[in-house]
């Protein structure tokens, strides 16, 4: 299977927009740290979390169908390509099954919002809890392209309740803030 860097060439070559590039690694930096709470290859988990949109820029109206059949051709393998294809379930009929399938969902719009908070508070993630998001969660015209509905149910397929979950995502991301520009000496003054 191809390695990282690999991934992130390829990335670079498919993804013009900047937001979306950070949202991939967002996504990416959250279900490498679940794998590593349950137990399953952070290097391959990783992989599907930092390449599920990448088509969602070129070819949004067959996202993530392009990609998928791009990245068998060099030699993803069927773990990562099947939690792709589940991640837009109701567009591929792919129904999330394994634990990364699961993780992608719960973990992908999830990312967002929280990456959002991020960019309005002074101090960024740096200090950022739970209640933040939950408050933001709950605020529809806050991060409007974030679907409630799918951050709720990713929380169902993973099982978890919600702050725990909200303190996983902001413990991963926290971890590449640097990357991100999302600690609160990366923000304006």
């Amino acid at each position: 299977m191809p390695s990282r860097d690999e991934a992130v060439t390829l990335l670079e070559e498919w993804v013009e927009n900047e937001g979306l590039r950070k949202h991939m690694y967002c996504v990416e930096a959250a279900v490498r740290h679940y794998a590593v709470l349950r137990g399953g290859d952070p290097d391959v988990w990783g992989l599907a979390g930092l390449l599920h949109d990448l088509d969602w820029e070129k070819y949004p109206d067959r996202h993530p169908l392009t990609a998928v059949e791009h990245l068998r051709t060099l030699g993803y393998t069927d773990e990562v390509l099947q939690a792709i294809l589940a991640h837009r379930a109701d567009f591929t009929g792919v129904q999330p099954s394994s634990d990364l399938d699961k993780i992608l969902v719960a973990c992908d719009e999830l990312s967002g919002l929280v990456f959002a908070c991020c960019l309005v508070r002074p101090n960024g993630i740096d200090d950022l809890k739970p209640k933040s998001v939950v408050k933001k969660l709950k605020d529809k015209t806050f991060a409007a392209g974030v679907s409630r509905d799918e951050v709720h149910h990713g929380m169902e397929l993973i099982g978890l309740e919600r702050s725990e979950h909200i303190q996983n995502i902001i413990d991963a991301l926290r971890a590449i803030g640097e990357e991100l520009g999302i600690r609160g000496e990366d923000r304006p003054a």
